[in-house]
């Protein structure tokens, strides 16, 4: 399909659910781009198949066949990563970082695992021929926070700074993690991986801090001799973009890269400022990369939304689809679990309880692009019935994760508030 035409559609869903949702539904945004993008799709299938008209179904399946994965992989997520680290508060980063690291680390590894484990336990029950290598992989796939989601949904809803700056880091630095376990897991389903995870793991995210650092470094040192907010601009494009693409070549974590690049030119700016050296009085910046955030995010959700169009249901749809959205939902009550017994009371973040803890980043755990994208590049050395259920598990995850969890982790979060609040209540009552 010719690029400005799809632009045009995905403009045009945009624009009209975006202002139907303002005057009428009053949904959060990025929620209702996703659910009503989801729709038109399918109502489009229903109206092709109805009519009977292959040409018209061809030409409905194109629309969905515009390369994601190429698109957001290759194309835009490394100044999604940069333009929502960049707002990244740097002190809660710091007070956090114990609870935050294990959560980004820890718990991805151990939601992978737990994930494949019982999903492989499904699949031998209802004999659907899956080795564990590949149950791990779909694990590797959908287990993985999104930061595009955390970053343009949770931190719209009211909850607090504190949850959110945790919420929002851990999303932002386990994709990496999700990245490296999906290409390990990916070498052995393939039997041609020879390198441990440990050195897998340490290559992709220190050869990822140093190159992103040391760019970045180079790049905001330009930023000091021009006082041109569009020149600040270019340069933070160049530098993202350079971090990435050397990255991904030499075989480091650019999702990790592009992170560190958007909180270390936050903290650079912050650094000037704090020095009241003011470079940018119209915040031309800052306002650029709000709005090329919000953009790109609407944009995303619709591609999601379209890509409906390409999916085929597997012959365990009915059975395997509730049962993985089960499986997801306990791998990562069990990887936090582990993750909050290794902070301790102490450091958890807001004065939660482990169970208050627990149910909050469970919940919270919204799933997005880049597992999708990490699903459709299976699509070159998986069977195509296994890729199918990677498709329809994956699609099923960020739609339940996104629409219902989206739409009631306020309802959640205010609901443990309140018991934080009875409970530090009748604490006190006691003491007294």
């Amino acid at each position: 399909m010719n690029v400005l035409v799809l632009l045009i559609i995905i403009l045009t869903l945009i624009v009209v659910i975006g202002i139907l949702n303002e005057r009428i539904l009053h949904m959060q945004s990025d929620i209702a781009i996703l659910l009503f993008s989801m729709l038109f799709s399918v109502i489009l299938l229903l109206i092709a198949k109805g009519i009977g008209n292959e040409s018209l179904l061809h030409t409905i399946g194109s629309i969905g066949n515009f390369g994601f994965e190429e698109y957001l992989i290759d194309g835009v997520l490394c100044f999604m990563l940069f333009s929502g680290a960049g707002k990244v508060n740097l002190y809660k980063f710091r007070e956090n970082i114990k609870a935050i690291s294990l959560l980004a680390l820890l718990t991805t590894l151990v939601s992978s695992l737990v994930y494949g484990t019982v999903f492989f336990a499904i699949a031998k029950l209802i004999h659907i021929p899956m080795r564990f290598t590949v149950c791990i992989l779909l694990g590797c796939v959908v287990s993985p926070t999104d930061p595009i989601a955390a970053t343009g949904i949770l931190n719209k809803i009211g909850l607090s700074k504190n949850v959110c700056s945790v919420i929002e880091n851990e999303s932002l630095f386990n994709d990496g993690t999700g990245v490296v376990l999906f290409l390990f897991m990916r070498g052995l389903v393939l039997q041609n991986n020879r390198t441990l995870f440990t050195v897998l793991m340490i290559r992709e995210i220190l050869g990822a801090a140093a190159i992103a650092l040391g760019v970045s470094f180079l790049m905001f040192n330009l930023i000091k001799l021009t006082r041109q907010p569009i020149m600040y601009i270019c340069i933070s494009l160049l530098d993202v973009s350079v971090v990435y693409i050397l990255c991904e070549h030499l075989g480091c974590s650019g999702v990790i890269a592009s992170v560190l690049c958007g909180m270390y030119f936050s903290w650079a700016f912050g650094k000037m400022e704090r020095q009241a050296v003011v470079i940018d009085f119209e915040e031309q910046y800052k306002i650029f990369w709000e709005i090329v955030e919000s953009l790109l995010n609407s944009v995303l959700f619709v591609m999601i939304g379209l890509t409906v169009l390409n999916v085929k249901l597997c012959e365990y749809f009915w059975v395997i689809v509730p049962a993985s959205l089960f499986v997801n939902l306990f791998a990562r009550v069990c990887g936090v679990a582990l993750s909050s017994v290794l902070t301790g009371m102490r450091k958890l973040p807001g004065n939660y309880t482990m169970g208050e803890f627990v149910t909050l980043m469970s919940w919270s755990a919204l799933k997005g692009g880049l597992s999708l994208a990490l699903a459709m590049g299976t699509d070159k050395f998986l069977p195509e019935d296994i890729y199918h259920i990677f498709m329809n598990v994956t699609y099923a995850t960020i739609f339940f994760t996104v629409l219902v969890q989206g739409l009631t982790v306020k309802k959640v979060y205010l609901a443990i508030e309140k018991h934080k609040s009875e409970r530090m209540k009748k604490s006190r009552t006691e003491r007294v």
